[in-house]
């Protein structure tokens, strides 16, 4: 009887410890792709992730919650992430409007990808900025990030920029 308590004592410990050592190895991020004009959450299972600078796209990084918020999980070596999204089902990008944060720069270009400290996100949340509005900016959509809460603004492409694509 004895030996078995202490093989289960043993056990759990074990596995508390895997535990704690495979919830380290990965990060979970909460994010939140909202529409520019509106503010409304918009539900897309089509996100494209990139970390640390890195040209590969991980697309299935991000599994959809039941409110339509996204779940993301990183690995432990990811310091910055950049996050996109396709329009349901297609291969046409939304305008991330954080890129025009750097109007006037030469830095200034939608396509570009903005990268965020994941460390940030995980320790305050981040709400990237929203260029896609105005100066002035209404209070639908002044929104605020909990710890571990990624929050952008997007916006369909125009009829020019469809075309030119």
């Amino acid at each position: 009887m004895q030996r078995t308590y202490r093989a289960i004592v043993l056990l759990s410990c074990a596995a508390a410890l895997c535990g704690s050592v495979c919830a380290s190895a990965q990060q979970t991020i909460t994010v939140r792709m909202l529409d520019s004009r509106t503010g409304k959450l918009i539900v897309t299972k089509d996100f494209l992730v990139r970390i640390n600078n890195q040209s590969a796209l991980h697309t299935d990084w991000i599994k959809l919650n039941e409110d339509g918020t996204g779940k993301l999980t990183v690995p432990s070596d990811a310091t910055l992430i950049s996050v996109r999204a396709t329009y349901a089902d297609t291969t046409s990008f939304y305008i991330n409007c954080d890129a025009s944060k750097d109007s006037g720069s030469s830095d200034h270009d939608a396509s570009m990808d903005r990268w965020y400290k994941v460390s940030d996100i995980l320790a305050l949340g981040v709400v990237a900025p929203n260029g896609c509005g105005g100066k002035k900016i209404p209070e639908k959509l002044q929104v605020v990030a909990k710890p571990g809460e990624f929050v952008f603004f997007v916006r369909k492409r125009n009829a020019l920029e469809q075309f030119q694509e």
